[in-house]
């Protein structure tokens, strides 16, 4: 899991996502329950994404597996979950668009630039995830269930002890957290030319 020609004991995400390759069985498994309605989710979504973005993430307890998200007209999304105990956000950046017919729109929180925000027990259901990732102790490939008793069993999934996101960059479908601190809180609502590159990335 290391990467001896750029950084020692870093994993890049994309080689990371390259050795989950072998997995597909196992993820045609996850999209079997999906689609079977398997795996449930108890929480009803809007059906639009959002950004988040943070120069680091430090997290204890990473757990990741497979799952779905619904929306109120039954539309399902796939999704990954991933698990975090307890998460330290650095520079951290939340947007969303809520354009109007000719108008853009979008909505800004910033927090985290000098102490970290802070979240326990965090829950993120993505579409997407970027960055450079360093896991400690990471486990590949476990049944999904050990993870989280929710979900589909035989489905693949993985944790590890402490995971280190570099140059974080997620789109997301809805995030919960038991407690979750915004140090130095800035919420903006950006509308029409304001609203120019004002998404997280």
């Amino acid at each position: 899991m290391q990467d001896p020609i750029d950084n020692p004991g870093r994993t890049r995400w994309w080689r990371f996502a390259a050795m989950m390759v072998p997995a597909t069985a196992a993820v045609g498994a996850i999209l079997f329950g999906m689609q079977s309605g398997a795996i449930a989710s108890d929480i009803t979504v809007s059906g639009q994404t959002f950004k988040i973005g943070a120069e680091r993430l430090e997290g204890d307890g990473f757990k990741q597996y497979g799952g779905i998200v619904k929306e109120k007209n039954g539309k399902v999304h796939p999704i990954a979950l991933s698990e975090i105990s307890s998460a330290e956000l650095y520079k951290l950046c939340q947007s969303v668009r809520a354009d109007l017919p000719g108008l853009p729109v979008v909505l800004t929180i910033n927090a985290g630039d000098k102490d970290p925000a802070t979240a326990k027990d965090l829950l993120i259901a993505m579409d997407s995830l970027e960055g450079n990732a360093t896991f400690t102790n990471i486990k590949i490939g476990r049944d999904a269930t050990d993870l989280n008793p929710t979900a589909q069993a035989g489905s693949f999934g993985q944790n590890s002890e402490h995971v280190t996101v570099l140059g974080l960059r997620q789109v997301s479908r809805y995030t919960t957290a038991a407690t979750f601190n915004l140090t130095g809180l800035r919420l903006k609502v950006n509308v029409g030319d304001a609203a120019k590159d004002k998404e997280c990335f």
